[in-house]
């Protein structure tokens, strides 16, 4: 007679509780995925408006190399090897408004070409930049399976790139622009906000592009959750939407469960948390197991900023444009009574065919901003000032686009804006962030333990635990916990190395 298997209930379908989920299903738990909102995906989302889909999160995904460590971990959620990727030539462009351009290639040798045509003044510090992306290009991240050798091999490799990984660990982007002399130069490294993100993370970003190692991959984020959720539920896992849960049920320092916003009890052996790391453990937690480290990184830690995002659907064929382009402002664009934005970017999702009619281009721009009270104040008690503040917006960024793309603002026949009480109201995010934790100087690049002190049978994943967020911290973290479940139960840990799944995908509505 079969044992029976012991229960896991994960709070939240983003990208970490449905990895954690598909993992734990095949390593016999018997799983259930609660999801507040009435889909999953969590901050990995699109919507539809009208013929269009407004991608809000995956630009790129780490682990598009059929070679890349990242890419076996993905094969082990959902079947990878069934999307399609692009690989943009023209990685990005700055521009001025005076029609100064800059652009950055994805190919290095055309990129340092590129830069030192550019601004040659700053030879030094350009070939140190492209020194360090060549030198991270080859960089494995440390292994999460694979025998003991192979694990040995890739942490030397890993190792020997501790103090450049370190140095650029240590500055944000935005310091590290201040080298450069050229002010498109320093406008591709950022300002305010964002740009406090240490520069180790662009440096990546730019050597995982050059080695192909993060394609965007076609229908964006839905091409990846979809597949994922459908597998889960392939393999017998349970996922409810539309499911708030209201407290982590303890006994004798052991989670027992959780209860739901309207009284259901679901008892479980393991409680895992993929939702909101605020909410979980000064609500649902009650409090009780900070401890003086999570306090003080609560205390002390970034977080992304929340964020706006103006959505366009054009009737028009944009696809000889850059599909990233980054505006340098002559007058900043004023988001909110305490954010001026000085540059504002552009995506142009003309390499996405599922995302607009044939010679038709979705268009986002995404504008930070960590004023998320008055956001929020606005939708929930004045709704007409609510509304009136997001058509000023978005009158603004179509008269910037319209200023760069002369005649574009007549092609223009869908128009969204997103909004921090958007991201609040459907994911709960603390502070509206984005992606969690900044990965800051203050930071580094070490995760945060997955657990709290004196709570038994609990463990946390996801961007609260892994500073810098993204697709891939949620694969990493979830896999983790669930090989300490595994470890701590008694039971193998033996993920299949590939599983056929199909896409699936729905409407997520701003």
């Amino acid at each position: 007679m079969s044992p029976i298997p012991r229960k896991v209930v994960i709070i939240g379908a983003g990208i970490a509780g449905l990895c954690a989920a598909v993992y734990a299903r095949k390593c016999g738990y018997a799983v259930t995925v609660l999801e507040q909102h009435e889909r999953p995906g969590g901050l990995a989302t699109s919507w539809q408006r009208g013929a269009y889909t407004f991608e809000a999160c995956l630009h790129w995904l780490l682990g598009s190399n059929q070679h890349d460590s990242m890419y076996t971990l993905w094969r082990e959620v959902f079947d990878i090897d069934r999307m399609h990727f692009v690989y943009p030539e023209e990685w990005m462009r700055v521009e001025s408004e005076d029609g100064k351009r800059l652009s950055i290639y994805s190919n290095l040798e055309r990129l340092e070409a590129e830069l030192l045509r550019h601004a040659p003044q700053d030879e030094a510090h350009i070939r140190h930049f492209v020194h360090a992306i060549r030198s991270l290009s080859d960089c494995p991240l440390p292994s999460q399976g694979g025998t003991w050798q192979h694990r040995f091999a890739t942490g030397l490799q890993f190792l020997r790139r501790v103090p450049l990984l370190q140095s650029l660990s240590h500055i944000t982007s935005e310091a590290y622009g201040k080298r450069f002399s050229d002010p498109l130069l320093r406008g591709f490294f950022g300002e305010g906000e964002n740009a406090q993100l240490a520069v180790l993370a662009l440096v990546f970003a730019l050597a995982w592009n050059t080695n192909r190692n993060a394609g965007y991959p076609t229908g964006g984020s839905q091409a990846v959750i979809g597949p994922i959720a459908h597998n889960l539920q392939q393999l017998g896992g349970v996922l409810r939407t539309g499911a708030s849960v209201k407290e982590i049920l303890v006994e004798d320092d052991t989670a027992v469960g959780v209860t739901l916003d309207d009284g259901e009890r679901i008892d479980a052996d393991w409680v895992l948390s993929a939702a909101d790391g605020h909410t979980t453990i000064y609500d649902l937690l009650d409090g009780r197991y900070v401890g003086p480290r999570m306090a003080h990184v609560y205390r002390t830690y970034k977080t992304f900023p929340s964020f706006l995002q103006v959505s366009l659907g054009v009737a028009r064929d944009l696809s000889q444009q850059c599909g990233y382009v980054m505006r340098l402002l002559d007058s900043p664009l004023e988001v909110d009574p305490q954010t001026a934005l000085h540059q504002i970017a552009f995506r142009l999702f003309h390499y996405d065919p599922t995302f607009a009619p044939v010679g038709k281009t979705a268009v986002t721009c995404t504008l930070p901003t960590r004023n998320v009270e008055y956001w929020s104040r606005l939708s929930e008690h004045d709704p007409q000032e609510y509304e009136a503040e997001k058509r000023r917006l978005a009158n603004s960024v179509i008269a910037l686009f319209d200023a760069w793309i002369p005649g574009v603002r007549d092609a223009i026949e869908m128009v969204d804006v997103s909004t921090p009480a958007t991201v609040v109201r459907c994911t709960r995010n603390w502070q509206g962030s984005m992606e969690g934790w900044l990965l800051t100087p203050q930071t580094g690049i070490r995760p945060l333990p997955p657990t709290l002190p004196g709570l038994r049978r609990f463990l946390m994943i996801g961007q609260w635990v892994m500073p810098g967020g993204g697709l891939p911290s949620g694969l990493i973290t979830a896999r983790r916990a669930v090989r300490r479940m595994c470890r701590q139960d008694g039971i193998a840990f033996a993920p299949d190395e590939h599983e056929k799944t199909t896409n699936a995908a729905g409407d997520f509505p701003a």
